[in-house]
């Protein structure tokens, strides 16, 4: 009776403790699966945050860009709006400055064509590969920059020059024909020979600096 009892408590005890080893052996899978999961759960939440915000700040950059230019018109050509003058010495220049006087903002493509002595091309742009875009509140101001610093830059006094603007589509210039600027007329003649134009910027010190003749 007593050997009966004794493997009765054996075999019970035995299996209690299977029980327990089991027992914590799956609570221990279960925390390290967990832990697991909540890691990966939270490295995978700050990977999608960093990439959202990075790429939606950039998307919405370039479309916001992108649509500004596309709602302003381009800015009327008015001989009127513009003006000529020049700076002499070591750094010398021309400065081309354009005015907006409408009441609506308007855009400036690239840079002014600037026609010399009755020239059939334009005065070349310092950048040639295009694509320089200036929008220009009413009442504001934009600028282009002739460097002279040479006597072949400086070449021979000016007394007229043939003025286009490029238009919004690649090859479309405003006015389809080279309109003249007298600048006898205007009592700012300048020296121009051969030289380069920069594209247009809404500051002098922006341009002059795109000119290399900035301090």
């Amino acid at each position: 009776m007593t050997a009966r009892r004794t493997r009765r408590r054996s075999a019970a005890f035995a299996a209690l403790a299977l029980g327990l080893a089991g027992s914590l052996a799956l609570t221990g899978c279960n925390s390290s699966s967990s832990k697991s999961r909540k890691s990966s759960s939270s490295s995978s939440s700050k990977s999608k945050k960093r990439t959202v915000i990075g790429g939606g700040a950039a998307a919405a950059g370039a479309g916001a860009g992108a649509a500004a230019g596309s709602r302003t018109r381009v800015c009327p050509f008015s001989t009127t709006w513009l003006s000529f003058s020049q700076t002499s010495g070591a750094k010398g220049y021309v400065t081309v400055r354009y005015r907006n006087a409408s009441s609506t903002s308007c855009t400036l493509y690239d840079g002014p064509l600037l026609y010399f002595n009755k020239a059939k091309s334009p005065l070349p742009l310092m950048k040639e590969e295009g694509g320089h875009v200036l929008t220009l509140k009413p009442k504001s101001a934009a600028y282009a920059i002739i460097p002279t610093t040479t006597p072949a830059a400086r070449g021979t006094e000016q007394k007229q020059v043939g003025v286009q603007f490029v238009g919004r589509h690649a090859g479309a210039r405003t006015p389809d024909q080279p309109a003249v600027y007298d600048l006898a007329k205007k009592y700012s003649t300048v020296s121009v020979g051969q030289s380069r134009v920069t594209y247009w910027y809404d500051l002098p010190a922006t341009a002059r600096m795109q000119a290399g003749v900035g301090n």
